[in-house]
């Protein structure tokens, strides 16, 4: 029997769940307040989290991360009464299992929750990522588990892998996660830098080329793809890829076969194909910097490398292991470090991700030199204040000091927020002007509106503030 936590502030809609979850034989809990919601996860285990987007203290979906680092990892199904396209993507990018919209119905609820109790119990019978070979990927929280976990899939077939994440995520170190722990593993890592090849070059450099094909070519060279052969063929920054190369190496992923600059034959060449990027490709398809066909091939599995933000629970844990390292590396004693060195650490957003944290680590190492404690002076500079600024609540501008103005023209927003805006303010107006009609009689008011029973309370529940006093 699975144990499932509703948290909505709607009482009707937390029987109505509770009531499908019991049928289904289940126990549900319920709570109508996000942060108890939070304290619940967190002190008890849940398999499955029900979770409503707008609550009277906080938003839903910026809770996630914080609910699948719970100890139980509860998978959470999104349930709103404002379904929009952007909040749908925000909740499965956040690792969401499905998002519904209020109301729903008994099978609306029922196949999506059946089938992640069915992905849950397959989930414990598999191995653990633990049995990976982690080359350096550090951290236990609900992000890297689940990326160890596709690792672990990928690594067994030969798939096209396309892994994403902003720079400094640490891509290519899953890259190398999969290679290690596949058949491959004996053979070849080839790295190609897509940013670093020369536009007059790149066909030779992935290609190879014959003796002769160009000046100065005097004797015929293998090209990367060829010394990945047997091997894995890592594509970094796939997304600088020029668009020639892009339509002639879409043959190449699919046929494995290719011919030299200047050569009079094709080869083969037996690659397992893994690309990152920190670009989003989707966008470039559209702007037509990208090919869509190239893109449906790559991501055949994806991998979302996780910010360091996102995981705030492993960043202890790379941070001790990279300095352990680093004092390796540098012939010095492993140092120790203060409460407030681990403060800022932890406080600080990192948007350099991994690479900064390590290049950080470097510069208070450097700077400790045979001091065998870390502080906060030892850290960068620039940490250290942006934490501080940080630590102070935004104020609102002084009304005794004149408002600076900029000399340059301030783009105006964007006409869907001016839209957005403007039926937004209609809405909360007309639901005030009908409550005053109707004299609070909700019946009457969906009456005189046309509008459905739920619709009507999902309105109400929007604009309450301001339309109930």
């Amino acid at each position: 029997m699975a144990t499932v936590l509703i948290i909505d502030d709607d009482k009707l809609i937390c029987d109505w769940i509770a009531n499908v979850i019991t049928r289904l034989g289940h126990r549900p809990v319920s709570t109508h307040l996000l942060r108890e919601g939070l304290r619940k996860v967190q002190s008890e285990p849940f398999d499955i989290v029900f979770l409503d987007v707008q609550m009277p203290d906080g938003n839903g979906l910026e809770s996630m991360l914080k609910i699948k680092a719970a100890r139980s990892s509860p998978e959470i199904i999104v349930i709103t009464g404002l379904g929009h396209p952007d909040e749908a993507e925000l909740a499965i990018k956040s690792g969401a299992w499905d998002y519904l919209e209020k109301p729903a119905s008994f099978e609306a609820i029922k196949l999506p929750f059946l089938r992640a109790l069915e992905y849950r119990a397959e989930r414990k019978q598999r191995a653990p990522s633990a049995a990976l070979k982690r080359n350096g990927v550090i951290g236990d929280s609900s992000k890297i588990t689940s990326c160890l976990e596709i690792v672990a899939q990928a690594a067994g077939s030969d798939a096209n892998i396309l892994i994403t994440g902003e720079t400094g995520t640490g891509k290519e170190l899953f890259a190398k996660v999969v290679h290690a722990n596949s058949r491959r593993a004996k053979r070849n890592f080839v790295v190609v830098d897509c940013t670093a090849l020369p536009e007059t070059l790149v066909e030779s450099v992935l290609f190879g080329h014959a003796r002769g094909a160009f000046t100065g070519a005097e004797t015929s060279e293998e090209g990367l793809i060829k010394q990945a052969d047997g091997g894995t063929l890592f594509l970094d920054e796939i997304g600088e890829l020029p668009l020639i190369i892009q339509k002639k190496f879409l043959r190449v992923i699919q046929e494995h076969i290719f011919r030299p600059v200047g050569g009079r034959r094709e080869i083969a060449s037996d690659f397992r194909l893994v690309a990152a990027t920190n670009r989003d490709l989707e966008i470039m398809v559209r702007e037509g910097r990208f090919r869509e066909d190239l893109l449906f091939r790559l991501r055949t599995i994806a991998i979302d490398a996780p910010p360091l933000r996102e995981i705030p629970e492993d960043i202890k844990k790379l941070t001790i292991y990279y300095m352990n390292d680093l004092c390796e590396r540098f012939g010095i004693a492993a140092k120790k470090a203060s409460p407030e060195f681990w403060a800022i650490v932890i406080e600080y957003r990192w948007p350099g991700n991994v690479r900064e944290l390590i290049q950080a680590l470097e510069k208070a190492l450097i700077s400790a030199k045979d001091e065998p404690m870390l502080f906060p002076k030892h850290l960068p500079t620039y940490i250290r204040i942006q934490v501080a600024r940080d630590s102070f609540p935004q104020k609102p501008a002084s009304p005794e000091k004149p408002e600076i103005r900029s000399s340059v023209p301030k783009a105006p927003p964007k006409l869907k927020e001016i839209r957005k805006a403007a039926v937004s303010e209609a809405e909360q107006q007309y639901l005030k002007d009908l409550i005053s009609f109707t004299g609070g009689d909700n019946n009457k008011a969906c009456r005189i509106s046309g509008l459905s029973r739920s619709r009507f309370y999902t309105l109400l529940k929007k604009y309450r503030p301001g339309v109930v006093r």
